[in-house]
């Protein structure tokens, strides 16, 4: 029993108990004084602008309120430690400009919540990391476009379940990589559309019976609309969800890519060459060039899917009013996601403008490779007549004789050709010994796939154009954004000082 009572004496007698401070509070704290404190700021300073002009809040009292909030010192606050005399920050703040303003700045809090308003700073916070997330996106986005359009008549195979498939180009293949990108940058503006709403005058859950105007505290802060819903606005989590879904697809398909840039970099596949400021030497091999950036690409993209994953597992187990406490805990993970998948983006795009690709050992490959005969079978189908499955068994039982004799692509000839005919349709085919070298030539592989999305090289180059406008489209939307928000930010502060000059 005295154990317990000591124990006990040890976490104090009031609220917050030494353990929970420690463990939630103190952390909690520290998070918001590094990410919370400026958008906690600004909404202060839009709600009391809104207050003032409908009325619920005097000229004088809204004047001390005004010059309390220019004159706070956050750098002091940013300063100091967690001691438990205030549960938070949210708390110490008031407490500060209780100090600045007076009682006055109790009106401050009137028609609102620590509901309505943390949902609203969290999506403040989150907005700014999307965009700058998207900025990085894009960024590579046009980092990849480059890279394909010096490749658009660099052969390479291509490779399904591992093994040689069919011809095609490195700029079909990287242009294949920047629409994933292009639909993941999608899903992030998507992402933002519906974190950019405002959740403020939503109080504690039913809105106020004071006549406040949720719309002009929106239009403040650049929201792009109200949530409709009180009580969505303040338990809803999907906006944050959405975030997590979003980059976790991102990093999931960057990975993909990361991992076979690993591969193409051995020796033994010779296809690319990571530039010298992104690799290491071994201490023991003096021969060895380690790709470690991409190696850190790769690891630090399933660090940013695990976090996301995160966000969504503690959204599943929250009762669905109980959000709020939960997003203390909730949004660090999700900021870290963001944070990661900005920052791969950024290393991403400098070892791609800097990736050297090695063209003759592509070529030479895809040269050597058995990987035309496709065409091959459409060769005989479009000159003979035959069904594909019939011209497929034709050239399936050419190329089992060639593996068995140990032959190349190259030395396969006509008769041969007419050997396998014969014992699949009892008759020879007419080609002539160019029209095989033409069917096995990787070169008139590509250029015959044409149709939108193939390989041709007039056609990557036209999808690489209409990526380009797409990509240039998505980064003006960025740029313009962040402007319009920055600007609507600073006018908080114009309209304040405005007020103090009259």
């Amino acid at each position: 029993m005295k154990d317990v009572q000591e124990r006990g004496a040890e976490e104090g007698t009031r609220f917050p108990g030494k353990t929970y401070a420690e463990v939630v509070l103190e952390p909690a704290y520290d998070q918001a004084k590094r990410e919370l404190l400026d958008p906690m700021i600004a909404v202060n300073k839009a709600h009391l602008i809104m207050l003032y002009e409908q009325g619920l809040v005097a000229k004088r009292d809204a004047q001390a309120i005004a010059r309390a909030l220019l004159e706070l010192n956050t750098e002091k606050l940013r300063s100091n430690r967690y001691t438990g005399r205030f549960e938070d920050l949210f708390f110490e703040a008031e407490h500060e400009l209780l100090a600045l303003a007076g009682e006055a700045a109790g009106n401050l809090h009137l028609a609102r919540s620590r509901n309505d308003m943390g949902i609203a700073i969290y999506r403040l916070v989150l907005r700014g990391k999307l965009l700058a997330t998207l900025n990085s996106a894009l960024a590579l986005q046009e980092r990849l476009i480059g890279l394909a359009r010096a490749h658009t008549d660099t052969l390479m195979i291509g490779y399904t379940h591992t093994q040689q498939a069919q011809p095609t180009t490195v700029a079909h293949y990287i242009a294949a990589v920047s629409d994933s990108l292009g639909r993941d940058i999608r899903r992030l503006r998507a992402a933002y559309a519906n974190c950019n709403r405002s959740s403020l005058g939503a109080a504690a859950l039913t809105t106020s019976g004071f006549a406040i105007s949720r719309e002009r505290t929106a239009e403040l802060l650049g929201f792009d609309e109200v949530i409709a819903n009180a009580y969505d606005a303040v338990s809803g989590a999907d906006y944050v969800g959405e975030i997590a879904a979003a980059v976790s697809l991102a990093a999931l398909n960057l990975g993909r890519f990361a991992q076979e840039l690993l591969l193409w970099g051995t020796q033994e596949f010779s296809a690319v060459r990571v530039a010298a400021p992104y690799v290491q030497i071994s201490s023991i091999m003096p021969q060895k060039r380690n790709p470690v950036s991409v190696e850190h690409v790769r690891s630090l993209l399933s660090s940013c899917a695990g976090d996301a994953a995160t966000v969504l597992t503690m959204i599943h187990n929250t009762p669905f009013g109980d959000i709020v406490d939960t997003e203390d805990d909730l949004q660090p993970y999700a900021w870290r996601s963001l944070h990661s998948l900005e920052a791969v983006c950024r290393l991403l795009a400098r070892i791609i403008e800097t990736l050297e690709v090695n063209r003759d050992v592509l070529r030479k490959r895809a040269e050597a490779s058995f990987a035309t005969v496709t065409e091959l079978a459409d060769t005989l189908v479009r000159k003979e007549g035959l069904t594909f499955r019939t011209a497929h068994t034709v050239v399936a039982a050419l190329v089992q004789k060639a593996d068995a004799a140990g032959l190349t692509v190259r030395e396969l000839t006509v008769e041969m050709l007419n050997e396998a005919a014969l014992k699949v349709v009892g008759r020879p085919v007419g080609l002539s010994g160019d029209e095989l070298g033409q069917a096995l030539d990787p070169w008139h592989f590509v250029a015959v796939r044409s149709l939108p999305g193939g390989p041709n090289p007039q056609e990557v180059a036209r999808a690489l154009s209409v990526q380009a406008a797409g990509q240039a489209e998505a980064y003006e939307w960025t740029r313009s954004t962040r402007a319009a928000l920055e600007r609507k930010l600073k006018e908080l502060d114009l309209i304040l000082a405005e007020w103090l000059r009259s």
